[in-house]
């Protein structure tokens, strides 16, 4: 795993710290998971938890029933 030094204001720290402390992780890897959510590509953790929260929504297969055929895309170099 590497390691990173990161320079914050004596305020930020302290707000680090405690939210740190209020999650039961260490600083860093409160940080380091404040990053990987920034960086993600993945949905929020309220919207993953709410999945199947609506058991009749229609399947994505569905929902684009009758739209068609995609157009071709142009490629991009």
């Amino acid at each position: 795993m590497a390691q990173i030094t990161i320079y914050l204001p004596d305020s930020v720290e302290k707000e680090a710290r405690k939210a740190a402390k209020a999650d039961k992780k260490s600083v860093s890897r409160w940080i380091a998971d404040r990053v990987r959510a920034e960086l993600g590509d993945t949905w929020p953790k309220e919207v993953l938890d709410a999945l199947g929260a609506a058991p009749d929504f229609p399947s994505a297969v569905d929902l684009r029933k009758g739209y068609g055929r995609d157009l071709p895309r142009e490629l991009l170099e």
